[in-house]
C-alpha cells in the first residue's frame, strides 16, 4: 500500500467486495475471482484488480483470492477488524427502527446510547437502551471516547445536533436527515435520503 491518498470513490466500493466475500464464504467457497467478484457486483474485474492494488497484492495469476484471507485484509483496511460503538441521535420512528436493528453486530458496529430533547421520550426505552436527554450528549461521548454517530433527527435540528457532536470529538456521522451538514475537514459525513434514490429511479420509468 502507498502513502498517496485512496480516492473515496475507491474506499466506497471496498465494503461492497467484503459484504460479497462474506456471503461467498457463508456459502462453503473457498476462493474467487476478480471475475466471479466483478459479476455479482456488476463491477468489472480490470475496476475491482485495480481498486485492490491499490492496498497491496492479494491474489495469484491464475488462482485468484482467497477469500478468508481477502476478507481478513479487507476488515482491517476498514478497520471493521474491531467494534465500533456508536450513538444514535433522534428517537423517533427511524431511531426506534435502527436501534432494534441487530444487523450491526455483525459487521463491527454497536449502537452504545441513545438521545433526543423530547421530555416525552427522554428516561424511555427502546428495545435495550434507555433514551438519554440531549444535555447528557456531550460528557457522555467524551467519557466514552466514541468517535461514531448516527443522526435521524428532523432536518430543522441536524445542524445544531452535529455541532454538539463535532464538539463532542465524533469524527463520523451517518445522516438519515434530508439536509447537507456543514462539518470540519476533518470529520466525514455520509447521507442517506431514500427520497433522493426513489427520484433518481422515477427518472427512467414511463
Amino acid at each position: 500500500m502507498t502513502d498517496k491518498p485512496i480516492p473515496d470513490v475507491i474506499v466506497g466500493r471496498l465494503p461492497r467486495y467484503l459484504r460479497a466475500l462474506r456471503q461467498m464464504s457463508e456459502a462453503g467457497a473457498q476462493t474467487t475471482s476478480s471475475q466471479e467478484l466483478g459479476e455479482r457486483l456488476g463491477i468489472s474485474a480490470a475496476q475491482i484488480r485495480k481498486d485492490l492494488s491499490q492496498f497491496g497484492e492479494f491474489g495469484k495469476q491464475g488462482t485468484g483470492y482467497s477469500i478468508s484471507f481477502l476478507v481478513r485484509q479487507l476488515q482491517a483496511i476498514l478497520k471493521v477488524d474491531r467494534t465500533w460503538e456508536m450513538v444514535l441521535v433522534g428517537a423517533g420512528d427511524l431511531g426506534h427502527a435502527i436501534a432494534g436493528y441487530n444487523g450491526f453486530a455483525n459487521w463491527g458496529f454497536h449502537v452504545a446510547m441513545v438521545f433526543d430533547n423530547d421530555p416525552q421520550k427522554i428516561g424511555k426505552k427502546i428495545d435495550e437502551y434507555t433514551i438519554l436527554d440531549m444535555s447528557e450528549l456531550s460528557p457522555k461521548i467524551k467519557e466514552s471516547g466514541i468517535q461514531v454517530a448516527m443522526i435521524t433527527t428532523p432536518a430543522s435540528a441536524a445542524q445544531e445536533v452535529v455541532d454538539q457532536l463535532v464538539k463532542a470529538g465524533i469524527k463520523s456521522i451517518l445522516n438519515y436527515a434530508p439536509i447537507n451538514l456543514h462539518v470540519p475537514n476533518s470529520v466525514k459525513v455520509q447521507y442517506i435520503d431514500p427520497v433522493i434514490h426513489l427520484q433518481r429511479m422515477t427518472y427512467y420509468l414511463d
